[in-house]
């Protein structure tokens, strides 16, 4: 059974994903809030890669509210039907573009209320948006946060809100506002999940997964 991680190990923890990458950023390509959000919803159950394959094409057209909604939904499809979900996406997408000139003249909220009362937007998405726009201490729990938060001994639970509540508890301070990215990222490219890669991991000394050794000489 994996031990917890004690404070000190935490500080350890976060002081050397820091030192190794001191300003973490999302690897969705956007250059205004409404694209991130945009970006965001576009990328559940799909990889970064293919949403900015499309949002590159997409936002060279249209990059705000207004100029999206304008598109509609068939005009829409073409640049992101290549995304998983791409037809309900596209519903979503418009019918936020909608809610967010009528309601909010066409700015992102800076709430998470208002955020998850957006078609397509839940819980994550508005945590992402409180975080990396408004920089806010919000952990979006996706599945690299899950199995690395579960693995590592960091903030172990069975649930994703449960995860979430105990990364919020036992991340230091002082390292809350950019631990989503940290935590994304090295899940995504060390943590992984069939392969992580513990010879090569920076923070592999305070890690307690217990068959990182096995994993390591294989």
């Amino acid at each position: 059974m994996t031990r917890l991680m004690n404070l000190e190990e935490r500080h350890i923890f976060f002081r050397e994903l820091k030192k190794n990458n001191p300003e973490p950023a999302t690897e969705l390509e956007y250059t205004s809030p409404f694209e991130l959000l945009a970006a965001v919803l576009l990328s559940a159950q799909a990889t970064d890669i293919s949403v900015n394959k499309g949002t590159r094409r997409l936002f060279r057209v249209a990059h705000t509210p207004e100029q999206i909604y304008a598109l509609g939904e068939e005009g829409l499809r073409p640049y992101i039907q290549h995304i998983g979900l791409y037809r309900t996406k596209a519903k979503h997408l418009i019918e936020t573009c909608k809610i967010l000139i009528e309601q909010h003249e066409g700015i992102v909220p800076s709430n998470r209320e208002a955020l998850e009362a957006l078609p397509g937007v839940g819980r994550k998405t508005a945590n992402v948006i409180l975080n990396t726009i408004f920089g806010q201490p919000t952990m979006a729990v996706d599945t690299h946060i899950f199995r690395v938060s579960n693995r590592i001994g960091l903030a172990p639970g069975k649930d994703v809100m449960e995860v979430e509540q105990k990364l919020l508890k036992r991340i230091p301070a002082e390292f809350l506002v950019d631990a989503h990215h940290w935590l994304i990222l090295l899940g995504r490219y060390t943590c992984k999940a069939r392969s992580p890669s513990c010879a090569t991991c920076i923070v592999e000394p305070v890690c307690q997964f217990p068959d990182k050794n096995f994993l390591t000489v294989v």
